[in-house]
């Protein structure tokens, strides 16, 4: 895991967004593997294909296995686990002894190049980002193969989209944030013409996607990883 010192942060689904504070956390340095999450379905069969009940995942679950433990032809043990549900991977995490990262805590790593913690206001930064928005099949792919960012993470961005622990968490339907009702799914690309610069559109993008799934949703280009709190000691 990369430790991700802490600071403060202006979303990006709003305008009059306020700062948000992200406190020192840890996140996996890559996406969780298809082999990784097979030694996870190997101790807990319950979240097999044949066993995993429709509350908790649709149809699209594991779809690149062939069954319970084997992955389909072509399919990479060292590729990004994907067409997982949130409730599989909230799972999967919770035994590892980590969490979900927040949307928060995505963002705040998300938005680090190679050499800035916040790359945001770089042009080709934001070009890359927005071009492999625009490229097909990337999720069959190694990890590790993306840049290591100023963390010393790969793959935030050029390989899959990640679930987050609170995923739903905001709904933007029009320009501002006032429109915030925390029952319902987040839905924010209507709110991108609230953005300052619109080169950060592709972080509303990320935001839209997020919107326009639930928690038993299992997406073929959606996989994962974990987080974990820090305990500081009483000062």
């Amino acid at each position: 895991m990369a430790l991700i010192e802490g600071g403060t942060y202006i979303p990006l689904y709003g305008s009059d967004s306020m700062p948000v504070n992200v406190v020192d956390f840890k996140i996996d340095k890559y996406p969780v593997t298809n082999a990784e999450f097979k030694e996870f379905l190997e101790e807990n069969p319950k979240w097999r294909k044949s066993n995993v009940i429709a509350l908790f995942a649709d149809g699209n679950y594991m779809r690149h296995f062939k069954n319970d433990t084997e992955l389909k032809e072509g399919e990479l043990q060292n590729a990004p686990m994907t067409n997982v549900s949130w409730f599989a991977a909230k799972k999967y995490c919770e035994c590892q002894g980590k969490r979900l990262p927040t949307l928060d805590e995505w963002e705040y790593v998300g938005m680090a190049s190679e050499k800035r913690a916040d790359a945001r206001t770089k042009d080709e930064y934001n070009k890359f980002i927005l071009s492999w928005y625009e490229k097909p099949n990337s999720y069959n792919q190694e990890i590790g193969s993306t840049f290591k960012n100023y963390w010393g993470v790969y793959d935030m961005h050029g390989l899959v989209w990640e679930w987050t622990q609170d995923f739903n968490s905001v709904l933007i339907s029009g320009e501002s944030r006032k429109d915030v009702d925390g029952s319902n799914d987040l839905f924010c690309g209507g709110a991108a013409v609230g953005s300052s610069d619109l080169m950060n559109y592709a972080a509303f993008m990320r935001y839209a996607f997020r919107g326009s799934i639930k928690a038993n949703y299992s997406v073929r280009n959606l996989g994962f990883r974990c987080a974990k709190s820090i305990n500081k000691p009483n000062q």
